[in-house]
């Protein structure tokens, strides 16, 4: 039933394995790929993991360092494994321990670690436990509870409610009409004389019709009372705050500041000077941003928050000690609060780990998202020796932060100046294609990238290829013409640096793309930019047309544009987005999204959960990352910087 078994330690040496009867193949690959990418990408909340025909299960000793795997073809439902994996994993640590106490480390691991009988004593009696548990009879019908309902019983039950209503009605009725002679004439009388005499909460003599009028005039009396003490009670109206004016910082108080009259180059005789400083200011002029570029930074302050942790951690231990009573006993509970040489335990970090989670989501981390991360923290710690003078929260924090940093890095080599420089000793242009929804900022970050490029000494041809929007085209022929005038032709050569392939609108975007790098090809053109429409994740026929621009053209680089702004959303945009691209690709291995552009990052303070959720979610790397409204406002991501502004209370 099982294809194998294996024991290997987190070094990567192979302690001991087995393999199943008629079963050829190595498990090597299936075993590479869970390490490749669950282990080291931090992704370990879930405990399985299917490669091809396989379904792994896998198993993280962390006091020993040891990882149990199992795999087995994934067209069938063992119910043993998890507990079967439980068994191995307490069997072997034991014999584990032995043997490193005996033996030593280098007799252990030169010697074969005899384990084969345990393991077939223990998959025995996990498959004849297995096999007892599928055949218990199935219940007859007598002993299940339904047996014990009769139509009767839930007849009475309904029954009971009503009349249990109608027993009080009558019972209420029975009441108001006890001081009658006889209510049960009255009740038959009811109907033919109105004007009769009836006895209702003690008013007696009265006909209906002047009952009916008594209270309603008792009703609107204590209506009139309850509205006069409210007002009585109520504050005098306060007067409405007014409105302050605006005082501009850069502008003052008075109109002369706001007067540039004589400063201006028209009625000054210094006006060309001026010209020529305000063209020298670098606040007026983009800077350059020739080789690679600069990273996101963010100021934080990580060591005053630990120290606030440790403080927190510390003055919480003092008064639960203080509590428990005398001095010795609140110095004891401090020491005992923070001294390590103990194994965590999941009820250990469970508080913790719910704080870290909010924190998370509070931060605009998926909720989903926040949840398996801190699970696969908890997989991570469990059982491990804790160091010495360290809390259960500084611990779960340091590796929630690292498993953080793991996450946001590249786990490929991305150098798009030098996979262009690649592609020009080809022959050939470097081709990159933007998708996204709409209004993340598609067209506004392709023009920073164009400028980054042409900075570096590429040329670059724009494709045009929304032809949905109105003023697609023009806002690209916008960017091509400053772009241009930031790079005149007559310094290069007399040539343009960037150029607008454009249909116009109502076209196919396939076409149009596939025309655009031929025409980049005849001309020498170093990098084509495709820009797309913009299009929701669940408008079936536009993202069919992006799959098929993206089949068609094999772009180099396909970059998925998404806002920094987004929670939850962000996971859906992602899943959906490279579904469509899998199911509308004709070959067996289509092309999915290969990077990400983070856009508006410098609106969102130190919520900066978005990052962590678009990386998780694809294990692609975010490439660019937007953060303003000029050519010069493109970084690259620092991991750390993110991190430490994700972790910031």
């Amino acid at each position: 039933m099982l294809d194998f078994f294996t024991i290997f330690s987190k070094g990567g040496i192979v302690l001991w394995c087995f393999q199943g009867a008629g079963v050829t193949e190595s498990f090597t690959g299936p075993v590479n790929a869970l390490i490749r990418s669950v282990i080291l990408q931090e992704r370990s909340g879930n405990n399985s993991f299917t490669h091809e025909a396989l379904s792994l299960k896998y198993k993280l000793d962390n006091e020993f360092e040891l990882i149990f795997v199992v795999g087995f073809q994934k067209i069938l439902t063992l119910t043993y494994v998890d507990k079967f994996i439980d068994d191995v994993q307490l069997h072997f640590r034991d014999r584990y321990k032995n043997e490193l106490e005996q033996k030593g480390a280098l007799k252990l691991l030169n010697n074969n670690f005899e384990f084969e009988d345990d393991f077939k004593i223990l998959l025995r009696e996990a498959e004849e436990s297995s096999k007892a548990r599928s055949h218990a009879p199935m219940r007859t019908f007598k002993e299940s509870e339904k047996s014990q309902k009769t139509v009767k019983s839930m007849i009475e039950t309904k029954g009971g409610v009503k009349g249990k209503e109608q027993g009080g009605k009558k019972n209420k009725n029975t009441k108001k009409e006890a001081p009658a002679a006889e209510p049960a004439k009255l009740d038959q009388g009811k109907s033919t004389s109105s004007g009769q005499k009836m006895v209702e909460n003690g008013n007696q003599g009265l006909t209906s019709e002047e009952v009916i009028q008594k209270n309603r005039e008792e009703f609107f009396r204590k209506r009139m009372a309850t509205t006069t003490e409210k007002a009585g009670k109520s504050p005098k109206p306060q007067k409405p705050r007014e409105k302050q004016m605006r005082i501009w910082e850069m502008g003052g108080s008075s109109t002369k500041n706001l007067d540039y009259s004589e400063s201006n180059g028209g009625s000054s005789p210094n006006g060309g000077e001026q010209n020529l400083e305000a063209q020298n200011d670098p606040g007026m002029q983009v800077s350059s941003m020739e080789g690679d570029l600069l990273p996101v930074d963010y100021e934080s302050s990580e060591e005053e928050e630990m120290e606030e942790e440790e403080r927190v951690v510390v003055n919480e231990t003092r008064r639960a000690s203080s509590k428990k009573g005398g001095s010795f006993g609140g110095m004891f509970g401090m020491l005992k609060g923070l001294v390590g040489s103990k194994s965590l335990t999941r009820e250990d970090m469970e508080p913790v780990l719910e704080k870290m989670r909010d924190h998370l989501i509070a931060k605009n981390v998926a909720a989903d998202i926040s949840s398996q991360l801190c699970d696969s923290v908890a997989k991570k710690l469990e059982g491990k020796v804790m160091g010495t003078f360290t809390t259960v929260t500084s611990t779960v924090k340091q590796a929630l932060q690292d498993s953080l940093v793991q996450i946001l890095q590249p786990k490929r080599r991305v150098d798009i100046l030098r996979d262009v420089m690649e592609a020009q000793s080809q022959r050939r242009p470097f081709v990159i294609t933007f998708c996204g929804v709409n209004g993340v900022g598609k067209s506004t970050n392709l023009a920073k990238i164009s400028f980054w490029l042409i900075e570096n000494g590429f040329t670059v041809l724009i494709a045009a290829c929304d032809t949905f929007r109105a003023g697609a085209v023009e806002q690209l022929r916008t960017h091509q013409r400053r772009l241009n005038s930031l790079h005149p032709p007559e310094q290069h050569g007399g040539r343009p640096v960037v150029q607008l392939y454009e249909k116009g609108y109502g076209k196919d975007a396939a076409g149009i793309a596939m025309e655009a790098i031929a025409y980049a090809r005849n001309q020498g053109f170093d990098v084509v930019l495709v820009d797309t429409a913009g299009r929701m994740q669940d408008n079936a026929p536009l993202m069919t047309a992006l799959a098929k621009l993206i089949a068609v053209n094999m772009p180099d680089l396909v970059l998925f544009v998404g806002e920094a702004l987004v929670g939850n959303e962000a996971v859906d945009q992602l899943v959906k987005f490279n579904q469509a691209l899998a199911d509308h690709s004709m070959s067996d291995k289509p092309r999915l999204i290969d990077g990400i552009v983070l856009t508006k990052f410098d609106t969102i303070d130190d919520k900066v959960g978005a990052a962590i959720s678009m990386t998780y979610i694809t294990g692609q790397p975010i490439v660019f990352v937007g953060t303003g409204q000029t050519y010069n406002d493109l970084r690259s991501l620092n991991a750390r910087a993110v991190v430490g502004a994700l972790m910031k209370a």
